[in-house]
């Protein structure tokens, strides 16, 4: 059978900024052929993230690459051992609609294929909460701050992907949490709905003195997402031997030039030393042989349990990418952002 491979490319190294209509190209080509050792599938949804943005501001993907992206898809045709035709995996397919998985393709030296069962729990999933989401979120706050009963834990981007699970893991240790989030329904959600003790909107015009008076004995913990200004009203909110997970900064992805990492340790720099804040830069790759399989078994038990809730922004088709990738961008998502490619569960 001869299959269309509709798929999104990158047109260009970005200029800065934040996404616009010239820096992806659609492309419609057959579809891969799998060799020995290798699976062709099909994509059900497609993750979009903002490192996303940061890959390709650098060069790391380079015009008329398919552009990357995780993804849970199902298996179409199959030259692999252990996987067969209809089983659902994640993988790394991107930005289209067919993909070749297995021998000699890139897992981006973390992001290896597994099976999944869509009798367990929803195969989106292991594109968020009970995915390598899931694991940032469990790495950066247990392995890296380990929380104490007792303890305040601001988290930005609280309504995300990674923000809210990362606020819920916080309440089950114990600790007060505060969360900073945009719009009035996202704060809503967060507070209402996950359980933080307050949620504040970086919109609003007094956020620095809400963000205060949310915390009244301070900061012990912050799980960084975003960097700029909530950052900079974390500062003065951090308390001695407070810890950092530096997660992401995706408010600065759009930035023109300079390191933003660097730019974001030198902005805290004078904190960290006085205060003995300790900074924890955050690569989820660094966990996942020695602690996905084991987070993996504990947050299939803390979803049945409903002790973790989550949300999922969904858009339709693969057309659908660039608009929602830019949308997340802007802060304009509410949940882990997918775009749903195929039929599927």
């Amino acid at each position: 059978m001869d299959r269309i491979n509709p798929h999104w490319v990158l047109a260009r190294t970005p200029p800065g900024g934040w996404p616009v209509e010239e820096d992806f190209a659609w492309r419609e080509t057959p579809a891969p052929t799998p060799g020995p050792g290798q699976m062709l599938t099909r994509t059900v949804y497609l993750s979009l993230d903002p490192y996303q943005w940061g890959r390709r501001r650098r060069g790391v993907e380079a015009p008329g690459d398919i552009c990357h992206g995780r993804t849970v898809s199902q298996v179409v045709e199959s030259r692999l051992s252990g996987f067969s035709e209809g089983d659902y995996l994640f993988n790394t397919n991107g930005w289209q609609t067919f993909g070749v998985t297995g021998e000699g393709v890139t897992n981006f030296g973390y992001m290896f294929p597994r099976k999944l069962d869509p009798a367990a729990a929803p195969v989106s999933t292991a594109l968020g909460v009970l995915g390598m989401l899931g694991l940032t979120a469990y790495a950066g706050l247990y392995l890296q701050c380990e929380p104490s009963p007792g303890e305040t834990v601001i988290v930005s981007a609280a309504s995300g992907g990674v923000g809210q699970i990362v606020g819920q893991l916080a309440r089950l240790r114990g600790c007060r949490v505060v969360g900073v989030a945009g719009r009035a329904e996202k704060c809503a959600f967060v507070q209402d709905e996950l359980g933080f003790d307050a949620c504040v909107s970086h919109l609003a015009p007094d956020f620095r003195e809400q963000l205060k008076a949310a915390c009244p004995d301070g900061a012990d913990i912050y799980f960084e997402n975003v960097g700029g200004s909530v950052y900079e009203a974390v500062l003065p909110l951090l308390n001695p031997k407070s810890r950092i997970t530096l997660c992401g900064l995706a408010s600065q992805y759009g930035a023109m030039d300079g390191d933003i990492m660097d730019a974001w340790r030198q902005t805290g720099a004078p904190v960290f030393s006085r205060l003995g804040v300790k900074v924890n830069p955050l690569f989820v790759g660094d966990f996942v042989a020695s602690h996905q399989d084991s987070f993996l078994a504990q947050m299939a038990g803390w979803l049945r349990s409903g002790h973790i809730q989550f949300r999922e922004d969904v858009s339709l088709g693969l057309p659908s990418a660039p608009a929602a990738f830019g949308a997340m961008l802007a802060g304009n998502n509410f949940g882990k952002t997918l775009v749903k490619v195929s039929p599927g569960p």
